[in-house]
């Protein structure tokens, strides 16, 4: 039972995601807790893939990696025109946008 291992890292990795997600103000440091939860995620997929015998964890890793990597280019885009706009990061200090 080489998944159960697996699946309680990727149960360990959310947590700390959420955690992070959760108690962080920072844009860049929400954009990593996100990728720390998406990642938990990938892992649970192969792992449970790897206990049936199916190729199907690995395809959802495939199509996770793929909505990771979208998520990543647009989010700093996001990140740089709202640093250069507020010259902060700080997700609060993003309450005054209008619109």
């Amino acid at each position: 039972m080489l998944s159960t291992p697996a699946l309680v890292l990727a149960m360990m990795l959310f947590s700390l995601g959420l955690v992070g997600l959760l108690s962080r103000r920072n844009i860049l440091y929400m954009l990593l807790s996100l990728e720390i939860m998406l990642n938990a995620a990938s892992l649970a997929f192969i792992a449970a893939g790897a206990r049936w015998g199916q190729v199907d964890g690995e395809i959802m890793f495939l199509f996770i990696l793929t909505l990771a990597a979208a998520e990543v280019s647009v989010a700093l885009g996001i990140v740089l025109q709202l640093s250069y706009r507020f010259k902060t990061l700080d997700a609060d200090a993003f309450s005054e946008m209008r619109g």
